[in-house]
């Protein structure tokens, strides 16, 4: 006897639990690269994308302030560092450009 053909043929729809969404956030936000995550959860990085764009944009926007609050209270203090710190995010976040001609006036 024949079995009946499956519904869907190949692997099984992805269907995000609550807990996978939360550790995709989660991953993300301490900056794991989306290939990792795929391989924690056994998926294509382009089903990663799919089901997940709220999460890896959520922890992208606290990776992101995280950094900057970081970087500024390195700017905040004195030496050599906070300098380099302060210039980074003069360029970084505001378009500095130490070569760009001075504003008249």
């Amino acid at each position: 006897m024949d079995e009946a053909p499956e519904k869907y043929p190949g692997r099984r729809p992805h269907r995000p639990t609550d807990v996978q969404r939360r550790l995709v956030q989660m991953l993300a936000a301490e900056g794991i690269p989306q290939r990792e995550i795929c391989r924690a959860l056994e998926i294509d990085p382009k089903t990663l994308r799919r089901h997940y764009r709220r999460e890896l944009d959520i922890a992208a926007a606290k990776l992101e302030s995280a950094l900057t609050f970081h970087l500024l209270r390195i700017a905040g203090g004195r030496g050599a560092v906070a300098l380099k710190a302060i210039r980074f995010a003069l360029q970084s976040r505001f378009g500095w450009s130490e070569f760009a001609p001075r504003p008249p006036g």
